[in-house]
């Protein structure tokens, strides 16, 4: 890590400190965590959530869970219970729970308050005229006519908007500031809308809802949040949020950005995440293919690996991606130190070792935690003389370097018997359905009295107890890096969902050792050679879902 990385991976608690010496928030350190309950928390959600909570865990302070539930169209109660769910996963717990919501009689009356101080106006303009009025970037906007109507007309406008006078659409409440400023946030941004609808909470009280930037701002405020932490793209809102609350005269917290988490091959927009669910590319909110914390939780991460992630590529301002790699090497390593050890054959192909006594069942004894050196803990497997290994340990015409079993090669079962092909059998298409090998007695627990080395090792499991189960192997769900880029024909226009892969999902059935009959939803294995599998919520008992959750291979720990 470079040295520039190092400062900015620190710069908000560099900040932190800095106000603590100066005593800006009576040595306080409060945060907040304000998602809104449209959709379910992603893996960019984690780095808000590690940062937020983290940084008043570092400083003794606290951190308040809010919902910014202002758009009652697009929230729902499901989804203020699965971000409980998520964030308590992760290891967190907030000190307050509030709802935007419970603001929302406040900042009416702030609303009126600036209406009549002149602050604030009721426009008539529609939504095409109001952008055209807007201006761009390199041309001033031009003022509404309905900007200086007088204050009492805007209060009586006001008043009958709140008591459902009017249509959704009909007229807005904008805050009077400046149309030729060169930041468009400060061109008479909208305060309130009129929206007919239901509210999870609120019911039918209100017909009108104050907008993002009038809520915020003064959620903090009320919350007395020390220092509001949000992302880059809000840059350019924080002048807006900085006049409300000085013309508002109130307690002032700071708003601070950091740079999103943006992850190849993952999309975290939830408006098309919800796209996704809706159309059924995915089974699902919590599907293990989505980027969600929730299907990340199916998939078998854990939450250790996700906070270490987090912790690893730090707290920067300036947006970057971060390869995908880097989130596998996080949960490759927590899992290698929890994960126990089982036997799974994912495409068996049957060996049938012709000296071994026909009906002898024998208990081999294997590690279950190889990884803990100090606290060995070992579960025995039933060996016969059918098993079952994975059809790609044979070849009958090996390639180079192939160094797995191969007519006439010794090799070695493990903590079983070294064992020599002799032949097979083959189907009508000459497809192998059956290898038969020999084996050696006197090389129980997988080696030679004499000596002889065996470079092969193979895992295996006893055909006669073998338990078949559900495998769904999981590819990544978009074909592209950056998802979001997809140009659509020769439109030139673009379309995300061209990038969305066709067969992201494999489902087969594999064979796994009788310990994982019964596993549960959630427990988590590393089937030996092959990689690490979580049981699924669709598991019954003995009849397991495993989901693949990682490889072997650790690409990026060679970086």
């Amino acid at each position: 890590m470079t040295e520039e990385n190092k400062t900015s991976s620190n710069f908000i608690k560099n900040i932190v400190d800095a106000d603590n010496e100066s005593g800006k928030f009576d040595n306080r350190v409060h945060t907040r965590f304000p998602p809104e309950p449209n959709g379910y928390l992603h893996v960019g959600h984690a780095k808000s959530i590690c940062l937020n909570f983290g940084l008043a865990d570092e400083y003794g302070g606290k951190t308040n869970l809010r919902f910014d539930d202002t758009n009652p169209t697009k929230e729902e109660t499901e989804y203020v219970e699965a971000i409980k769910a998520d964030i308590k996963w992760l290891g967190f717990e907030w000190d307050n729970l509030f709802f935007a919501s419970d603001y929302f009689d406040q900042l009416h009356a702030w609303a009126i308050r600036l209406i009549k101080e002149g602050k604030a106006y009721v426009d008539e303009l529609s939504a095409d005229e109001m952008r055209e009025y807007r201006g761009t970037l390199t041309q001033p906007g031009k003022n509404s006519p309905y900007r200086d109507r007088p204050v009492a007309e805007s209060l009586d406008l006001f008043e009958r908007m709140t008591n459902g006078e009017f249509p959704d659409g009909a007229m807005v409440l904008r805050a009077k500031i400046d149309m030729a400023s060169p930041n468009f946030n400060f061109r008479d941004p909208v305060m309130y809308r009129i929206l007919h609808a239901h509210h999870h909470r609120t019911g039918d009280k209100w017909c009108v809802y104050p907008m993002y930037d009038w809520a915020h701002g003064q959620s903090d405020s009320l919350e007395g949040v020390t220092h509001s932490i949000c992302t880059l793209e809000f840059e350019n809102n924080r002048p807006l949020y900085d006049w409300f609350i000085e013309n508002l005269d109130i307690y002032a917290p700071q708003q601070i950005e950091f740079a999103r988490l943006n992850l190849s091959y993952m999309m975290t927009s939830k408006r098309k995440l919800k796209q996704l669910v809706d159309t059924g590319v995915v089974n699902g909110w919590d599907d293990p293919r989505m980027p969600t914390l929730s299907g990340m939780r199916r998939r078998g991460f854990t939450p250790r690996s996700i906070r270490n992630f987090c912790d690893t590529i730090g707290v920067a301002r300036a947006n970057s991606v971060v390869e995908y790699a880097m989130l596998e090497h996080a949960l490759r390593d927590d899992l290698n130190q929890i994960a126990p050890r089982a036997f799974a054959v994912l495409d068996p192909v049957k060996v049938v070792i012709t000296n071994y006594p026909e009906g002898k069942v024998e208990e081999i004894e294997v590690d279950t935690y190889p990884q803990d050196k100090e606290n060995s803990e070992t579960h025995v497997v039933p060996f016969s003389r059918e098993i079952y290994i994975e059809r790609a340990d044979f070849m009958e015409v090996p390639v180079p370097k192939y160094r797995r079993l191969i007519p006439g090669r010794e090799v070695r079962l493990m903590r079983a018997y070294l064992v020599t092909a002799t032949d097979v059998v083959k189907d009508e298409d000459g497809n192998i359905t059956e290898v038969h090998c020999t084996y050696d007695p006197e090389t129980f627990g997988g080696n030679a009295v004499d000596g002889r080395k065996v470079k092969g090792t193979l895992h295996w499991v006893s055909a006669q107890h073998a338990v078949p189960v559900e495998v769904r192997s999981y590819e990544h769900l978009f074909t592209a890096e950056n998802p979001s880029d997809a140009p659509e024909g020769g439109s030139g226009e673009l379309d995300w969902t061209a990038n969305v892969r066709d067969n992201s999902l494999t489902v087969t059935t594999a064979y796994v050792e009788p310990d994982l009959a019964n596993a549960k939803a959630g427990d988590v294995y590393q089937f030996q050679r092959n990689g690490y599998y979580v049981a699924d919520p669709d598991s019954e008992p003995g009849k397991p879902v495993f989901n693949r959750t990682i490889g072997l291979r650790d690409t990026w720990a060679k970086k």
